[in-house]
Order: structure tokens, then C-alpha cells, then sequence
């Protein structure tokens, strides 16, 4: 265990998380790929690659909505374009910005209608910088971007090209910073699971179980949960991959993944119980889950690759799906930052014919998916990984190596009650006896 777990704060008298080294890290990164490619600037829409190059941040509620940009040319630093308010709260809390964080407002995907010239206003505005720079006739790089601003930067004669790959390269390898942000956080989710298996027992609603380890994250510091996907039951097969309002039953299968960021850096962490007692084919669901994962993850080292890992997983057809893409995402990896999914994408659908190497520096989570034979009830885990100079160290810390049951306080007149049984008991020798003498005294048949 190589990596340390830092308490929140800052502190004089221990060297902890750098932010300064964080920003001047990751904003290093993205101007060497720069300087290598075909492009003269790169323009991001992204939030998440907005936050990579600029290290600003205006809260959750603006993740989806394309609506901040940033424009890193060639050999020069980023120019941010943001809500009013927002850029002159930059201008004066972020210095490393000054200036360059500007007022700036593009279609509010949409609701700017096409007559109020956003699109247009945009397009100049970019041209302007690239002009002064004498970059207007070089490619543009783009990662997302709304069709009308597309087409207002062609307009303006701009050559646009794919910009998404250079920023999700930049973002593959983490630095020293962005490692141990990505281990704070999971520690986050270790405390989630943590008060979720003391509190889980019959009677409680998925919806609950959500509150509740969202309650535990926020008072944690996370400054947003993204989701807590909360699956009991029998909809834990096929994974419908959002919670619902049911509520859990002794001897229910039970899976959460938990997703949240701190400092802008996310989890993706399964975890899998049962409430009260587990059956003997859930059981077997779980070993065979966990074997999955176990075996993916001890390949996790410098040199090894994406095709290794995921060729120990079964087949979609192994576990009742008629492809890889019908299956996708239950047998997965993925890499792992501010960005759910990041480079290194792991499946058996990609990387047996398109494979990479795994290198230092990657962080990504592993998450293995089996169904039980009842036909209902299904298994699901998930640890993060980083990979060292030698091997790798899992992040993801709350016990998951057997089956986890939860709410386990029921007693009989014998002692506890199994934790290990079915939902229905098999006929005892005595139950047996009984109806078949019953049988005979009535003259029915005794079994079918």
C-alpha cells in the first residue's frame, strides 16, 4: 500500500495535495499534445476538459448544458469564455486566469433560439484570438460542440477538426495530484458502503438507501454525487442501471454503484450484498463474479494490455447475451478521472482487436457482472485500480472479497439463523413422512 490518504484540509506541516502542481501539471499535458498535432488551437466545450485546462469550476447544475468554453492555442495560454458573474469571480479568485476568463454566453443547448445570433457571436469571437495569433488558418480542434456553432465557425472559413482524442490522451495518464484526489475520493464511497451495510434491512427503499449515502458523501465534502445506483432483487437481472423506490426483503440480492467527484475527480464503485441471508445460488453468483474481477486484476501491471484482461472475461454468450454489444458494460474497464469513463475503455466488444498497453500513471476501475441460476438474482462488483511503476494498488477499500450480508440478526430457539439458505426450506425427513402418510390414508398420490 504505497498511497496515502490525506485528511481534507491543507496544512503547514505535511505536504499533501498541491493544486498549483495539479493545474500546472495537467495544463503542461494538453499544450505537448498541442504542439505535436496538426492543430493551431484546441476549443473545448467539455466541463470536464474546461476544468483540465483552466481549473475552474461553476458547480454541478452547468455540467450538461455546453454553455462554458475555452479556446488553448498554439504556444500560448487558455482564454475561458463563461457566465458573467462567474468570469469576474475568476478574474479575481483566480489569478492563474487574470484576464483571460471572460464573459461569454453560447445557445443554452437550444434554448437561445437560432434569430438571437449566439451562434454567430461564438464564431467571432474564437476567430478574433486566432486571428491575433495568426492560427485562423490552421484546423481547430473541437471536442463537443453544438451544430450551429459548428456551423457558424465553418462560416467564419475555420477548418474544423476532431479535438475529443487529444484531450481524452491528455487525460490518461494522471499526475501525482489527480492519484491521490481519485484515492480521497473513493475513501469517500468507502465510508457510503460503510454506513449503508449497518443501516440496510428489510423495509428500506432503494430511494432510501440513496439518500443515504448521498447524506454521507455531501457531509464528506463531494461536491456532487452524480448517481447512487441502487438494484435489489429481481431487477438486479438484466441490470436496469437506475434505482427505484422497491423495497428490500430478507434474502434479497442487493448492488450499488456510487458515483460522486471530489475535486472534480469521480468514483465508479460497485459493491453486492444480501439482506438477512443468501442463497446458495446467489452464493455461487458471487464467487464466479469476484473470479471475473480477480483475474482481470492480476493483470493489471506496466506492459500488460487492454486484449489480456479482457480475454479472461466470459463471452456475452456465456451469461445469456447474444453479443458483446448486447452485453457491453457488464464485463467492463474503464479509466477513471474527471471523466466516469476515460481512457483505457476495456471490453471484450473493442480490445481484443484494438488494444493498448496499460501504463504507470492509469487509473481505471474493473467491474465484473454474473447471474445466478434462480434467473433473477445477479451478482455485480467493482474495484479501481491504479497502476504503479511495478504493478498496481486497489483503491477501492470497503470488503468485498466474499458475499456481504446485511441485517444478519435473526434467531431461532436452536441459536442464529443460517446466513447461508434458501427461501424456501427443503421438506425435512419428518414433513416427508407426514404426507406420505397422509397419502395413504387418504389414497392420494404423495409426489407429482
Amino acid at each position: 500500500m504505497g498511497l496515502k490518504t490525506y485528511g481534507p484540509m491543507a496544512v503547514d506541516w505535511e505536504n499533501r495535495i498541491d493544486f498549483d502542481r495539479l493545474r500546472r501539471e495537467r495544463l503542461a499535458r494538453a499544450k505537448a499534445l498541442l504542439a505535436k498535432s496538426e492543430m493551431g488551437a484546441l476549443l473545448c466545450f467539455d466541463m470536464n476538459n474546461v476544468r483540465y485546462l483552466t481549473a475552474t469550476h461553476i458547480g454541478s447544475w452547468a455540467q450538461d448544458k455546453i454553455s462554458r468554453f475555452t479556446l488553448l492555442p498554439q504556444n500560448d495560454e487558455p482564454i475561458l469564455w463563461d457566465f458573467g458573474s462567474a468570469a469576474r469571480h475568476h478574474q479575481q479568485n483566480c489569478p492563474w486566469m487574470g484576464e483571460r476568463s471572460r464573459p461569454g454566453i453560447p445557445l443554452l443547448r437550444g434554448a437561445m433560439s437560432p434569430e438571437m445570433g449566439r451562434a454567430e457571436n461564438v464564431a467571432r469571437k474564437i476567430k478574433v484570438e486566432l486571428e491575433k495569433r495568426g492560427l485562423h488558418k490552421e484546423p481547430l480542434g473541437i471536442d463537443v460542440v453544438e451544430p450551429p456553432i459548428l456551423f457558424a465557425l465553418q462560416k467564419e472559413g475555420i477548418k474544423i477538426v476532431d479535438g475529443q482524442q487529444l484531450m481524452s490522451d491528455a487525460r490518461v495518464i494522471k499526475t501525482q495530484d489527480e492519484i491521490s484526489l481519485l484515492n480521497h475520493s473513493a475513501m469517500m464511497v468507502d465510508a457510503a458502503y460503510d454506513e449503508l451495510y449497518r443501516a440496510m434491512k428489510p423495509g428500506m427503499s432503494e430511494n432510501q438507501a440513496v439518500g443515504l449515502a448521498s447524506k454521507v458523501l455531501y457531509d464528506l465534502g463531494s461536491e456532487y454525487v452524480e448517481a447512487v445506483n441502487a438494484i435489489s432483487g429481481e431487477r438486479c437481472n438484466p441490470h436496469p442501471h437506475v434505482f427505484s423506490d422497491r423495497v428490500l426483503r430478507p434474502g434479497d440480492p442487493v448492488y450499488y454503484d456510487i458515483l460522486h467527484s471530489y475535486m472534480g475527480y469521480r468514483t465508479c464503485y460497485y459493491r453486492c450484498f444480501t439482506i438477512g441471508y443468501a442463497s446458495h445460488a446467489m452464493i455461487d453468483a458471487y464467487k464466479r463474479c469476484r473470479e471475473y474481477l480477480d483475474a482481470a486484476i492480476s493483470l493489471v501491471r506496466p506492459g500488460r494490455t487492454t486484449a489480456e484482461i479482457a480475454s479472461v472475461w466470459p463471452k456475452a454468450e456465456e451469461f445469456g447475451f447474444p453479443d458483446e454489444e448486447a452485453a457491453f458494460a457488464l464485463q467492463f474497464g474503464h479509466g477513471i478521472g474527471l471523466a466516469i469513463w476515460e481512457k483505457p475503455v476495456i471490453s471484450r466488444m473493442v480490445s481484443l482487436e484494438h488494444s493498448h498497453e496499460i501504463k504507470p500513471g492509469m487509473v481505471f476501475a474493473l467491474e465484473t457482472f454474473w447471474p445466478s441460476t434462480d434467473g433473477w438474482s445477479a451478482a455485480r462488483i467493482e474495484e479501481e485500480i491504479v497502476v504503479t511503476e511495478t504493478g498496481h494498488e486497489v483503491i477501492t477499500r470497503f470488503p468485498a472479497e466474499q458475499l456481504m450480508v446485511a441485517g444478519a440478526h435473526y434467531f431461532t430457539v436452536n441459536g442464529p439463523l443460517s446466513t447461508t439458505r434458501e427461501h424456501e426450506a427443503a421438506p425435512s425427513r419428518r414433513v416427508k413422512e407426514m404426507v406420505e402418510a397422509s397419502a395413504k390414508i387418504e389414497g392420494v398420490a404423495a409426489t407429482d
